[in-house]
């Protein structure tokens, strides 16, 4: 990808592709991690209903973040899918 600013031309080192799967899969990554949290509150709280809950939004962000993660390794290995 090239981008000018006034004359001069330089190469993104991603692009914006790769960037906005990068940017989604970061963001599930720390949503996966922050269910732990939610799901050890739900715990203390002896809300077994808000754990089962918090389990399967966190299987689902899981099996999103696979799937965003091999759409990305396909983009960086042939610049889409």
């Amino acid at each position: 990808m090239v981008q000018t600013a006034g004359n001069a031309q330089t190469q993104n080192p991603i692009s914006n592709l790769e960037y906005d799967f990068l940017t989604v899969l970061h963001n599930k990554a720390e949503a996966i991690k922050a269910y732990d949290t939610y799901i050890n509150d739900a715990q203390q709280a002896g809300s077994q209903p808000c754990v089962e809950l918090f389990q399967k939004l966190r299987q689902s962000d899981i099996e999103q973040a696979q799937e965003i993660r091999h759409h990305l390794q396909q983009v960086m290995q042939h610049g889409k899918m």
